[in-house]
Parts: C-alpha cells; structure tokens; sequence
C-alpha cells in the first residue's frame, strides 16, 4: 500500500466585510500544499511542516490536518489505515486569509481522493470545521467551505449547516495586502461585541441581502455599496495600522468595496480587473513601507475549483 497524493487548497477572503461568519469566497493564492501518503504502519503520522518557523504543532492529536485525517478514518470506518503526512505552509499564519482552513482542507481533499471520493466537498465541510474549532476555538465555515467548494459561499445556518454556492461577476479579482502585523484570531474574536443594536442589526442584514442580491445581479455598484460593516469592522479596524488611510487609498484606486479579510491583518478590495487590483495593492504596500510595515500583496480571480491534484 504506497498510494500518494500532493493536494493545494487555496486562501480565502471570510466575512466579504457585512458577512460575519456567514460569507467568504475563495482566491486563487495563496494557499497551502499537503503530501499525503497511505502506508502499512497503522495510525496517522504527521512526518514534518514547513514554512512555519516552527509555530505549528507536530503532534498528530494537536494540528489540524492530521487530527482530521482521524476523524475522517474513524467516519469511513477505516482507523486501522496508515497515513503520513507533509505539510507545507505557502501562506502566512495568522495573517486573516484561512490558513488554518486551506492546510485542514487539503488535507481532508487528499484523504477523501486517497479513498477514491467517497464524499463531496460539500460533505467535508464539517469535518473541516473541526479542524477550524481545534485551530481557533470556533468551528466557522466562512472560510473552509469556499475553500472546498471554490467561489462565492453563503452559510445561510450553523444548526442544520446550510451551506450555498452564489455565483458572482466572472472578471472579478481580489487585491489583498497583508501587513506584518500579529492579530490571533482568537484575540480579534474576543473584541467582538455579544449584543448589537436593533438598528445596527438591520443595517447589517440590508447590507448583507444587498450584498448577495448584487453578486446575483452582477451589479457591481450595488455589491460595492453593500460593503459596509457596522458590527465587526468598527472594532477590528483598531489592530489595523492606517485602517481608515488604506481604504481611502484603494477606493480612490477604483475599488468596488474595501475591508478587513476574516480577523485581520489582512485587507482587501473587491475589483472588477486584474489591473486595477495590481495597482491597488501597490499603492497600499507603498503606503505601508512609508510607515515601516512590510507587506506581502496577492492578486488573484475568485478562485472557482477549490483544491486541486498537483501530481
């Protein structure tokens, strides 16, 4: 038994700005790569992690592409079965783009492939939100769904889990700038307020119909103005250096809409080219360098296929 298999998972873009928890969509990079291989040794061993400095952990019990690759043998019914695992990080941890969520869903595409697909991405998705849960406390599916379903995701409920694929504008790309900066999820989670305004309640649920309705309608205008969060954004924009200057930045730029991806750093614009895009991550990087934070920036279409085979 040596069957092997080398999967990517992409990034993703969680909140889309007025969707907390409830909408994300997927970006062509960057991403995570897992090397999954069925061996006789029973159990499942994680062999080595790259490109995280060391930060992930390398027990099997405790990191999240391993721990699922369990539960997923104990579903199907195989738990006697060996698997040995490499992960390797091409995208930056703790940076709001789902890094957590495309390690986890790698790894879970590559199992369910190694077993000849006895699920669908759809089906996986809770299993991916247990990886979500063990990596941040909360198993939110804003960014592992769209990473296994590719494009636009709504989560219309939790409890039953209502997952729907939107379909949106087909030249839409996605400029995102990562400052340098450390946000954990959990501590950005914690500043969130537990009880909102009515008032405040109905502006976000316009915004977030608004929104949808837009991607239906291909009406950029209407997604544009749907961008705007008056629960989360107010709060997590604080941990953001120059939230506000960055925003004006890449609206004068040609942005359709402008926010924080998922918990942060990480930002992004919504754009209807790839050159606007372009231009707009490198007018925040240059502002970013003016005030001594380094940046990486991506440019990518709203990815369409999820994970993917590498060989």
């Amino acid at each position: 038994m040596n069957k092997s298999i080398k999967v990517f998972a992409p990034a993703t873009v969680a909140n889309v700005v007025c969707g907390f928890d409830v909408l994300g969509f997927a970006v062509n990079e960057p991403g995570d790569e897992v090397i999954m291989r069925l061996t006789d040794k029973p159990g499942v061993s994680l062999l080595k992690i790259t490109g995280d400095e060391g930060r992930l952990p390398l027990n099997p019990d405790k990191n999240t592409v391993s721990a699922i690759a369990k539960q997923y043998l104990a579903h199907i019914g195989r738990p006697d079965v060996g698997i040995e695992i490499e992960l390797h990080k091409k995208m930056p941890i703790g940076s709001g783009l789902g890094s957590s969520s495309a390690s986890t869903v790698a790894g879970l595409f590559a199992i369910n492939t190694l077993f000849d697909s006895p699920l669908t991405n759809k089906e996986l998705v809770p299993f991916a939100m247990k990886g979500e849960e063990l990596a941040c406390g909360y198993g939110h599916a804003d960014n592992v769904a769209p990473a296994l379903m590719g494009g636009f995701v709504l989560i219309r409920s939790y409890s039953p889990l209502d997952i729907i694929s939107l379909p949106f504008p087909q030249d839409m790309h996605a400029a995102i700038v990562y400052p340098e900066v450390d946000v954990p999820t959990k501590d950005a989670r914690q500043m969130i307020r537990s009880k909102v305004f009515l008032k405040d309640a109905v502006t976000q649920w316009g915004n977030v119909a608004g929104l949808v309705s837009g991607l239906f309608m291909n009406d950029y205008d209407l997604i544009g103005r749907s961008m705007t969060d008056v629960l989360v954004e107010p709060t997590r924009s604080i941990l953001i250096p120059d939230f506000e200057r960055l925003r004006g930045l890449a609206m004068e730029a040609g942005a359709i809409g402008f926010g924080i991806s998922g918990s942060g750093p990480s930002v992004f614009a919504l754009t209807k080219d790839a050159e606007t895009a372009k231009q707009i991550t490198q007018k925040l990087q240059q502002h970013l360098k003016n005030i001594a934070i380094n940046s990486l920036a991506f440019v990518s279409e709203v990815n369409k296929k999820g994970p993917i085979i590498l060989d």
